[in-house]
């Protein structure tokens, strides 16, 4: 099991002060992570660095302009596949089914497909299962780092080290259909007011098993997520 998706998934949650204490931690963790390239590694430390330096609500201003307000970069995985279709709901019950076969059970109302939630999962399955699971995605997760690339966002080295930690590289056919979709102008208010909006969950097991990291695993687990504001809100 890995830490290192549970750090990355800190790194996509609503920049609170309670999250911005846990950084360093989920840094090094991240900095020591070999199997992602030591350049990516680099920016993952200086993006946490970032982030707990920054003024608290500009970086909660960028977090909701990026992924609340701009629907091409939707950290809920199956929207970008199957958009608002019947498709999704069914996917979402197979995925939220797969969660509760490994005995894990999402609260509140949050999306199973949500980035963060998801990668909170797979922190707690053995690494080659893990990576295999992060791969059936790798299509989505390679069209959002790019898209973040063109905006220089610092949040694209997320996507770069799960790029990296998966096990398949990106089907080439999917990832043409979905970088040929448009990339949505969060100034288009009338478009971006139909986004999705969501309450944030308590989840993830504490049985992660990485010493070097066991603060970081005790202060999640004691710190759930936070409620995020709906899209549009800054703080």
């Amino acid at each position: 099991m890995s830490l290192s998706y549970r750090a990355l998934a800190l790194l996509l949650t609503y920049p609170t002060e309670a999250t911005r204490a846990l950084l360093p931690a989920a840094a090094a963790v991240l900095e020591d992570d070999a199997r992602i390239p030591a350049p990516i590694r680099r920016s993952l430390v200086k993006l946490a660095e970032d982030i707990g330096a920054a003024d608290l609500y500009e970086t909660q201003e960028r977090y909701v302009w990026l992924f609340d307000r701009t629907r091409s970069l939707s950290l809920n995985l199956y929207e970008h596949v199957h958009g608002e279709s019947r498709d999704r709901g069914q996917a979402m019950v197979a995925l939220l089914e797969l969660y509760r076969s490994k005995g894990l059970e999402l609260s509140a109302n949050e999306l199973p497909d949500h980035l963060p939630v998801f990668l909170e999962f797979l922190s707690t399955l053995p690494d080659d299962e893990a990576a295999s699971l992060l791969g059936e995605g790798a299509h989505v997760l390679h069209a959002i780092g790019e898209r973040l690339h063109k905006r220089q966002s610092p949040y694209r080295a997320v996507f770069g080290a799960l790029t990296a930690l998966a096990v398949d590289a990106a089907d080439a056919e999917a990832l043409a259909s979905l970088m040929a979709e448009p990339d949505d102008n969060p100034d288009d208010l009338e478009a971006m007011d139909k986004l999705w909006a969501e309450t944030a969950v308590s989840f993830g097991p504490s049985d992660v098993g990485c010493p070097k990291a066991e603060a970081l695993v005790t202060a999640m687990n004691a710190n759930p997520r936070p409620a995020r504001p709906r899209a549009g809100a800054t703080a």
